[in-house]
């Protein structure tokens, strides 16, 4: 293989560890504030029992309209870095 063919391949194989936490937290914080804002419309008398224990881990989060926004919040860094930890290893085991 010649210089440039390898040095594009490198390049190839490496992910941006940026846009990775950004997708991976985005899905993570859309997924609590859908879920949340679901049970929200839905009602009911214990509306989001199990979700609601959550806020022993986000405090301020509630299943109500406000608390979603808090858990998209929470939620959204830590899928950040899970996602940053992922393309973070993936480029050391690659290069």
């Amino acid at each position: 293989m010649e210089r440039n063919d390898v040095t594009l391949e490198q390049a190839i194989r490496r992910l941006n560890a940026r846009a990775w936490g950004i997708a991976v937290g985005l899905v993570c914080g859309l997924g609590l504030l859908i879920a949340t804002e679901f049970l929200v419309i839905k009602g009911g008398s214990h509306v989001g029992q199990h979700l609601s224990l959550l806020r022993a881990y986000f405090p301020g989060y509630s299943v109500s309209f406000v608390g979603g926004l808090i858990g998209f919040v929470y939620a959204f860094v830590i899928g950040y870095g899970l996602g940053r930890v992922v393309g973070t290893v993936y480029n050391k085991l690659v290069g």
